[in-house]
C-alpha cells in the first residue's frame, strides 16, 4: 500500500490571509506542517498551493510543492489536482490541513493503518469533547458518530442537543484514490453550501466517512488569536 500526503495551502484565507507564512517559533506555519508530516509513515509529502509566495517558501526549506488553481472551493479538490499534476500512482491520499503546525505524526499513521481494512474508502479523526466552550466555537467542527461512521458535522451545538455524545473533528482526511476522484465530481450539496463544510457533500451523497477516535488533540490556526495561543502553548514547552 503506497500513501502520499498532500498539504493544501492557499494564501487568501478569508479569516486569516497569509497564515501559511506566519512565523511560529522561528519557522513558517507551512514548514512546521511539512516537517511534522514527513515524520510519519507517508511515502511522499507534497504541498499544493495557489500562491507563488507559499511555493517559494516551501522550496526554501527543500520541500516538495506544486502549483494548483486558485479556483478550488475545497482542499479535497486541490489534492486531486496535485496528484494529477505529479502523476501520482499512490493508492491512498492523506489530506493534511495546512493550518495544523503541530499535527502529531501518530495521527497520520493512525489514518494510514485504517486502510488495512479494505472496506474503508474515507477515514478521518475525532477526539471526545472535554471542554464545553468548544460547543459554541464555530471554528471547531463537531461530529456525531454511529457504528464508527460520521452521522453529521456541525459548527455550533444547541444546548438541547448537548446530551448526545459529540466529538471534536480533527480536520485530516484519508481517501482511496478512486473515491477521491468520485467525490470531486459531485456538485456542492445544500448542507455544504449552508455550513461551509465539504464533508457534508459526501454524506448527502451516501458516502461513508469512517471516524477513528484519537486521544491526541489538534491545534489548528483559523484566526490570529489561534496563532497567539499556539505560540504561547508551544513556546512555553520548549
Amino acid at each position: 500500500m503506497t500513501v502520499i500526503g498532500i498539504i493544501p495551502s492557499r494564501y487568501y484565507s478569508s479569516r486569516f490571509p497569509g497564515k501559511p507564512l506566519e512565523n511560529i517559533l522561528g519557522k513558517s506555519m507551512i514548514q512546521r506542517v511539512y516537517e511534522q508530516a514527513i515524520k510519519s509513515k507517508l511515502d511522499k509529502v507534497v504541498v499544493a498551493t495557489d500562491d507563488h509566495r507559499i511555493f517559494n517558501e516551501v522550496r526554501s526549506f527543500n520541500g516538495e510543492v506544486v502549483m494548483t488553481s486558485s479556483d478550488h472551493i475545497s482542499g479535497t479538490e486541490r489534492c486531486l489536482e496535485a496528484i494529477n499534476k505529479i502523476n501520482s500512482k499512490h493508492e491512498i491520499i492523506i489530506n493534511i490541513q495546512g493550518d495544523e503546525p503541530f499535527i502529531n505524526p501518530a495521527q497520520i499513521n493512525q489514518l494510514i493503518d485504517s486502510f488495512n481494512n479494505e472496506e474503508i474508502e474515507i477515514s478521518t479523526l475525532a477526539k471526545l469533547i472535554e471542554s464545553e466552550e468548544i460547543f459554541f466555537d464555530p471554528n471547531k467542527i463537531k461530529v456525531t458518530i454511529n457504528n464508527k461512521k460520521a452521522v453529521s458535522f456541525d459548527r455550533i451545538i444547541n444546548s438541547e442537543f448537548k446530551k448526545e455524545i459529540f466529538y471534536k473533528h480533527i480536520g485530516i482526511y484519508a481517501y482511496r484514490s478512486k473515491i477521491l476522484k468520485k467525490i470531486c465530481l459531485l456538485s456542492p450539496s445544500s448542507l455544504e453550501i449552508k455550513y461551509g463544510l465539504e464533508q457534508l457533500r459526501w454524506l448527502q451523497n451516501g458516502i461513508d466517512i469512517v471516524v477513528l477516535e484519537t486521544s491526541l488533540d489538534s491545534f489548528n490556526v483559523d484566526t490570529p488569536n489561534d496563532l497567539k495561543k499556539i505560540i504561547e502553548r508551544f513556546g512555553s514547552s520548549k
